[in-house]
């Protein structure tokens, strides 16, 4: 019997992905849980595996084709009995289903099956952004351009209907549409004064300007600076680098300020929470998620160190290196991106002084740090030499004073000048 083979929904909130690579051909025998489309989805990279055994009859996509949840992209002669059918759409009888991809995480994770989202539409774990929706909502929502993130369902259990998408788009749309018109301006025509090349977007550029456009748009955010003294925070690097296991080089300053910011976002729980601008309401998260900006060859991508305020500076060093290391290798998993309530970019390898991080929508504060110099401070009988990193913070100014904003920061400066309680 002939099954189709359809794209899951791979992530909550993700309705398109782009193939990246074909691996299959017709006539290939493949097995069950076989790798047959190489797929990119928001900011990850994931091998799309064979639902079950049997024979390729039709592949219907090509490298570089974007596709939809649920769309059809290939055919098999299945060898057994009929599949498991597909979560059934709420505005008809449940036709025979076809046989769908389970939701996979590529072969670089290691908790694929307990990590991978489910279309069954149960409270989600905690911490986790679930907007649960039949394929005819999430259907509806893509062609009126809604996000279902921003949709609070009135069904069972919070499952969103096709009335709460038709509700959220008649808001959006009498929403001042200043910034949509800005945006519809059309360009000159640049040849009339040179030579000009055009090229597309990459998935990651177009997801990254997509969320930077947002967030600065429903977002007024204001940046703050200081400078935090290092000179405790080498002094311990250099003393853990004696202890003969060599820490200096693994306990990076990264890893201290994300230690440091984590256990801040507990002592200041507004900077830990999120703004439903419908309701007026703030969000506290009971949970410590710092996502940290990685610069890779394919654009910004931001891992998530989960429970950050709990682990400690070893354990935080070891997980933003292996992090860091499958996102230049594109083989992050969906949620090693989701659930951030916190992030921190850091750009003091490359140089700088100071810089107006963009706040990563939904939450309400980012930490940017620069490149640490040298400064003179007065120790009370002459001026000497100590390093010094600036850290800018930037937040959402309808949940977060400027008092508040600056105490926070404060505070992070003074985590980091005296790091000997962090080990405590």
């Amino acid at each position: 019997m002939r099954r189709d083979v359809t794209l899951p929904e791979v992530s909550e909130n993700v309705a398109e992905a782009t193939v990246v690579k074909v691996l299959v051909a017709p006539g290939e025998t493949v097995k069950a849980d076989q790798p047959l489309l190489e797929v990119e989805t928001d900011k990850a990279l994931f091998e799309l595996p064979s639902p079950e055994g049997g024979v390729v009859a039709e592949v219907l996509v090509k490298a570089g084709d974007r596709i939809a949840v649920g769309q059809v992209l290939l055919r098999l002669e299945a060898a057994e009995g009929p599949a498991e059918g597909t979560l059934p759409d709420e505005t008809a009888a449940p036709p025979k289903a076809p046989a769908t991809l389970p939701p996979a995480l590529g072969p670089s994770s290691s908790s694929s099956s307990k990590e991978g989202p489910s279309p069954d539409p149960s409270p989600p774990a905690r911490g986790a952004l679930s907007s649960p929706a039949s394929p005819a909502v999430r259907k509806l929502a893509r062609e009126l351009g809604v996000d279902l993130s921003s949709v609070r369902g009135t069904g069972p259990r919070g499952r969103i209907t096709l009335e709460d998408v038709k509700a959220r788009a008649k808001a959006l749309l009498s929403a001042p549409a200043a910034g949509r018109a800005a945006a519809s301006r059309p360009l000159p025509d640049f040849s009339r004064w040179g030579s000009v090349r055009r090229e597309p977007f990459s998935t990651v550029r177009r997801v990254t300007a997509e969320a930077m456009a947002h967030a600065w748009s429903v977002v007024p955010q204001v940046t703050q600076h200081d400078r935090a003294d290092l000179t405790s925070v080498e002094a311990f690097r250099r003393k853990a680098g004696a202890g003969g296991k060599g820490d200096a080089g693994t306990l990076t300053v990264t890893a201290f300020v994300v230690k440091v910011a984590a256990l801040a976002l507990r002592a200041f729980p507004a900077l830990n929470a999120s703004v439903d601008a419908e309701r007026m309401e703030a969000i506290f998260k009971d949970y410590v998620h710092v996502g940290v900006a990685v610069d890779t060859e394919h654009g910004l991508l931001v891992p998530v160190l989960r429970d950050a305020d709990r682990k400690g500076l070893r354990e935080i060093a070891r997980e933003l290196r292996e992090l860091a290391e499958k996102a230049r290798l594109r083989r992050l998993s969906p949620s090693e991106l989701e659930g951030g309530t916190f992030t921190v970019s850091n750009l003091g390898g490359i140089g700088g002084t100071a810089f107006s991080p963009i706040v990563s929508w939904p939450q309400v504060a980012i930490l940017g740090v620069s490149r640490a110099e040298i400064l003179p401070r007065w120790n009370g009988e002459a001026f000497e030499p100590r390093p010094f990193l600036p850290l800018s913070l930037s937040y959402d100014h309808r949940l977060v004073d400027g008092a508040l904003g600056a105490r926070f920061l404060r505070h992070v400066c003074e985590g980091l000048e005296d790091p000997w309680n962090l080990v405590l």
